[in-house]
């Protein structure tokens, strides 16, 4: 290890930490401390992104960071903004406190939506190196039909909170049926769209890099429609 080296790790890390407090207070001020929300918020990000910068923007040769760049970010930020041990410290006060239930639900949602979140940003980090070079062939992307997505998530959004607040749904069934609601949405309009285009590509190749990228995408606008149309009502 050099020394630019350590000074970026060093540099990334404080960045990560600091990040990492913010948004979990952020989270836990918006969902409460039942559960251990902000720890789980930070962990599935962080394996997003880390999915999403080893396989996409710092591979070689598609990406031209420096290599003292790499553990700044890999190692540094996203290790600090990471954290295994107040994931494991505060399954054990769940334990302690009796509650099994919500241990054993925070352990497999964390292994799950951690492991989900990882294979998203590989797979959408991978894609992202061939995509310019689709586009570059004439492969169009649908635009309209994401647009549309988004629309719909978002009015699934605003609708749900509607409903949720009509029938006094406690914070753990709104999350469990917004989740499940907005899965649903995500599954069905990502299949459409991959459907659509490959009607459209059937002589592009047999790829499934753009199909992937698409579904991944789609679903990322999605959950920001949806997001956004659930916080709409406070501003109405």
């Amino acid at each position: 290890m050099t020394g630019l080296q350590a000074v970026a790790i060093l540099f990334g890390g404080a960045v990560g930490a600091l990040l990492r407090f913010l948004v979990s207070s952020g989270v836990y001020q918006w969902l409460g401390k039942g559960f251990p929300y902000g720890t789980l918020a930070v962990n599935v990000i962080g394996s997003f992104l880390i999915g999403l910068l080893s396989e996409g923007l710092l591979a070689e040769p598609a990406g031209r960071l420096a290599a003292a760049y790499r553990p700044a970010l890999l190692v540094g930020f996203l290790g600090a903004f990471t954290t295994f041990s107040t994931f494991s410290l505060e399954t054990l006060t769940l334990i302690e406190q009796g509650q099994f239930v919500r241990a054993l639900a925070n352990v497999l949602i964390s292994v799950l939506l951690c492991l989900t979140a990882v294979a998203v940003g590989v797979v959408l980090g991978r894609v992202l190196m061939v995509l310019p070079l689709s586009l570059q062939q004439g492969q169009m992307f649908p635009y309209g039909q994401v647009i549309l997505n988004l629309l719909g998530a978002f009015l699934l959004g605003f609708l749900f909170e509607l409903a949720a607040r009509q029938l006094n749904l406690n914070l753990e069934w709104r999350a469990t049926v917004f989740i499940a609601s907005l899965g649903a949405f995500a599954l069905v309009s990502g299949l459409y769209l991959i459907l659509h285009w490959l009607e459209g590509h059937g002589d592009a190749g047999h790829s499934w890099s753009i199909p992937l990228l698409l579904f991944s995408f789609n679903t990322l606008v999605c959950a920001l429609g949806a997001w956004l149309g659930s916080t709409a009502w406070r501003w109405l």
